[in-house]
């Protein structure tokens, strides 16, 4: 699984056989995404629109944005909610704005109810438009006293002062008159054409002033993220996380699954593969008490990783293949052949296969021992000639697989060979009748130097 590419077949052989560890965990986040929804209070966002009439540039429209939730437009809307314990920074948190298309500003508010959030909405709005208009000088504050209309007033003062010196110049033909009036018609020709590149380039007189386009709309639902949100989110991350952390445990996983890797790890060399008739309890620990039964209850107590076993031939098929393993030991191991059939702790495959092979052997005496890991203990060498390791692929690691040799040598006995077995299918008219048709031999099964023959 590590240097294998991640399949589809990977994730759904996870949804097969982690499905009720995936829905607990699913729960789970479903319960913990609530339950952060009940830690903050539900939220209601309006907004409403304001208009701003002529012709405006993008970065204009930006800066109006920026200017609906500054400080100062904050500050007066907090001021004219009047709402208690509630100051301009504490609003400031709640309201946003931004430019739409058509020259609109769309201000928003959030609040704890519905009737608040549109009140803040339109007090905002109102605030906005007010505070732009106090800057382009539409307002009626002394501060504007320098604004356009004050320059407008201004200029129509010194028209009609213009108009005055005119009338009481001297009427006649002089050469002064006649330059008096010169230069006065002059001086208000300048001002008509100062005032008129005034108004074109103050935005304030070429546009009309800004409008709230209506009210606010009293909000009908929560704002996201909504409780519902919340807790589908909890459970969706958890369900994803759980999968992905399938996968990481799967790709860090090192047991060895091929029996050349197996090989090169005990320092042996392979006498073939057998097959076992599979059943659903054979890859389940053993083990009772309240840690096995949840184990049980949350689908853990089996391998998920494994492969699913693939469809078996008939009971002779499988004979032949623990036929030619005994013939291969005959091979190698001279007679007597008293073997020692080493079978890893727990590996209940192995254990099985190693129980057919002491069948097959017949007038070869083999013991079987089963040993604990992951620190193995091999008995001491008597009259066995050599060991057999038999176990399965896709248990134990290669330091496992290591520490086995090297019990095996401390305790002076030659490892001959490996034996590999592994879960098949058994065919339905087989499952029907495998226990009238096997038969269990007898397995001396121990740690003790000086076992009997089986």
């Amino acid at each position: 699984m590590s240097d294998d590419t991640i399949r589809l077949v990977t994730i759904g052989r996870i949804l097969r056989r982690r499905r009720r560890l995936l829905a607990i965990l699913t729960v789970v986040g479903a319960l913990v995404g609530f339950g952060t929804s009940l830690l903050f209070p539900p939220r209601y966002t309006t907004s409403t629109s304001v208009l701003l009439p002529g012709q405006w540039e993008e970065r204009e429209l930006l800066t109006q944005a920026e200017i609906a939730t500054s400080s100062a437009v904050v500050d007066r809307t907090a001021a004219a909610l009047r709402w208690d314990g509630v100051s301009g920074s504490d609003l400031r948190g709640h309201v946003s704005a931004k430019a739409a298309d058509g020259n609109i500003i769309k201000v928003s508010g959030t609040a704890e109810t519905p009737e608040r959030a549109q009140q803040l909405s339109d007090r905002l709005a109102h605030q906005f438009v007010s505070f732009a208009a106090r800057i382009a000088g539409d307002g009626s504050d002394s501060g504007a006293a320098t604004g356009p209309e004050a320059l407008r007033k201004k200029v129509a003062e010194t028209n009609r002062r213009i108009t005055e010196l005119a009338n009481a110049a001297d009427p006649g033909q002089t050469v002064e008159s006649v330059q008096v009036r010169t230069e006065l018609e002059k001086l208000r020709t300048a001002l008509a054409e100062a005032m008129k590149k005034l108004d074109e380039a103050d935005p304030a007189t070429s546009k009309a002033g800004m409008v709230v386009m209506g009210p606010a709309a009293r909000p009908s639902g929560e704002a996201p993220p909504t409780r519902m949100q919340l807790t589908v989110a909890g459970a969706l991350l958890a369900f994803v996380f759980s999968v992905i952390g399938h996968l990481t445990a799967a790709r860090v996983n090192r047991r060895l699954r091929t029996e050349p890797e197996i090989a090169a790890a005990l320092g042996s060399v392979l006498l073939g593969t057998v097959d076992v008739p599979g059943e659903r309890s054979a890859n389940r620990p053993k083990g009772r008490g309240p840690r096995a039964w949840v184990r049980w209850f949350l689908g853990v107590d089996t391998r998920w990783d494994l492969p699913t076993p693939q469809s078996s031939g008939d009971e002779a098929s499988r004979q032949v293949r623990y036929r030619r393993v005994c013939a291969r030991l005959r091979d190698l191991v001279p007679a007597p052949r008293r073997l020692l059939v080493l079978v890893p702790e727990g590996d209940e495959i192995a254990r099985r296969a190693a129980g057919q092979l002491v069948t097959e052997a017949k007038s070869d005496p083999l013991r079987v021992v089963e040993v604990p890991m992951p620190r193995p203990m091999v008995p001491d060498r008597d009259i066995e000639t050599g060991a057999l390791v038999v176990l399965s692929a896709g248990t134990w690691t290669a330091g496992d697989l290591a520490a086995v040799a090297e019990a095996s040598a401390d305790a002076g006995h030659e490892l001959v060979g490996i034996v590999v077995a592994g879960p098949v299918r058994a065919r339905h008219k087989e499952k029907a009748s495998r226990s009238a048709r096997r038969a269990t031999p007898a397995i001396a099964v121990g740690d003790d130097a000086g076992g009997g023959a089986v």
